[in-house]
C-alpha cells in the first residue's frame, strides 16, 4: 500500500506541483542558510558545486517526506468542529459505530452465496459480529424495521430466493450489538434474479437518510464507513475514489446544515487501495 501511493505522486500532476512546492521551500530555506553562514564566516567546504548538490540532495528528501501519503489522511473542519478520515483497513477493525451497506430486500442469508457473499461486508457482519447466526441478525434488522414501510412485497414465484419484503431504498436499520450501532442502510436494489444495483441518485439520498439516522441515534461518537456501492451495486462508472468522494462531501455538506459526528472515517479495503490516491483525497479534503 505505501509503495503504491507513494508512486502515485511521481504518476499525477498534483503530485508533481506538490513535490516542486516543497521543493522549492527547502531549497530556498538552505540556501539562505548556507549564504548566511558564509556571509558572517567564509568556510571553504560550504563553497562549489558540491555544496549546491548536497542542498538539492536535501532538498529532495524534504520534499518526498512532506509529499509522500501515508496509509490515512485527516482533516479537521471548523464551526461546527468535526474531522474526515481516510485509511486504509479493516472496517470491523474500527473502534466506532459502523455503516453497513445492505440491499432493499435486507438480505442475510450467505449460506447461499448467489444471494449474499461471505466477503461482503453484510456477510462480514454476520460472521464477526453475529458469530454467523442468521436469525439473530434478523430479528435485530425486523426490530429496527418495524416501523418502516414495505414498498412491496414479492411472491416467492418472482423471487425464488432471498427475502420478499422490499423497503424503499435509502431505508435505514439501526442495529444495537455489544455496545456499538450499526447503521444499516438499504442504498442498492436487489433484483428477483440476485442482482444487486443502485444509481448516484440512490447512493446520494441513502446518505442523506444515513446521516438523519447517526444524527438522531448516534450522540456524535464517530462512525465508519467502507466505500458503498463499490462492490456488487454496479453505480455506472464512477470509480472507487469517485464514490469515496461523494461519501466525504455529502457528510460534510450535512454536517454542515447539523452536526452528525464528531468524527466520520471512510475505510478502505486494502485489496481496493490502488484504486484510491490518497493525495488527490487529501487535496479534496482540504478543498471542502
Amino acid at each position: 500500500m505505501a509503495t503504491n501511493q507513494s508512486l502515485a505522486v511521481f504518476r499525477s500532476r498534483r503530485g508533481w506541483t506538490v513535490l516542486s512546492v516543497h521543493f522549492s521551500i527547502a531549497f530556498a530555506a538552505l540556501a539562505g542558510v548556507v549564504q548566511l553562514i558564509l556571509t558572517v564566516r567564509p568556510v571553504s567546504l560550504l563553497q562549489g558545486a558540491d555544496t549546491l548538490l548536497g542542498i538539492a540532495a536535501l532538498s529532495c528528501c524534504w520534499a518526498l517526506a512532506r509529499s509522500l501519503p501515508r496509509e490515512a489522511v485527516e482533516h479537521g473542519f471548523k464551526n461546527p468542529d468535526f474531522s474526515v478520515v481516510v485509511k486504509v483497513g479493516d472496517l470491523f477493525d474500527e473502534p466506532s459505530d459502523l455503516v453497513i451497506g445492505f440491499t432493499d430486500v435486507f438480505d442475510t442469508d450467505t449460506e447461499d452465496d448467489s444471494i449474499i457473499a461471505p466477503r461482503t461486508v453484510q456477510g462480514q457482519l454476520l460472521a464477526r459480529v453475529f458469530d454467523g447466526d442468521v436469525p439473530a441478525l434478523d430479528a435485530a434488522l425486523m426490530s429496527s424495521l418495524s416501523g418502516a414501510r414495505v414498498c412491496e412485497a414479492e411472491s416467492r414465484e418472482s423471487k425464488p430466493k432471498g427475502k420478499l419484503d422490499r423497503y424503499p431504498v435509502g431505508t435505514v436499520a439501526v442495529v444495537p450489538h455489544g455496545g456499538s450501532r450499526f447503521y444499516c442502510v438499504a442504498y442498492s436494489h436487489m433484483s428477483n434474479d440476485l442482482i444487486a444495483q443502485s444509481s448516484v441518485d440512490s447512493i446520494w439520498q441513502s446518505l442523506g437518510n444515513l446521516w438523519s439516522a447517526i444524527g438522531a441515534h448516534g450522540h456524535l461518537e464517530p462512525v465508519a464507513v467502507p466505500i458503498l456501492g463499490s462492490d456488487l451495486a454496479k453505480v455506472g462508472s464512477l470509480g472507487r475514489e469517485s464514490l469515496l468522494k461523494m461519501i466525504i462531501l455529502s457528510f460534510v455538506a450535512a454536517s454542515r446544515a447539523s452536526l452528525v459526528s464528531r468524527q466520520l472515517t471512510v475505510v478502505v479495503h486494502p485489496d481496493d487501495a490502488d484504486e484510491v490516491n490518497l493525495l488527490e483525497v487529501r487535496a479534496f479534503l482540504t478543498s471542502l
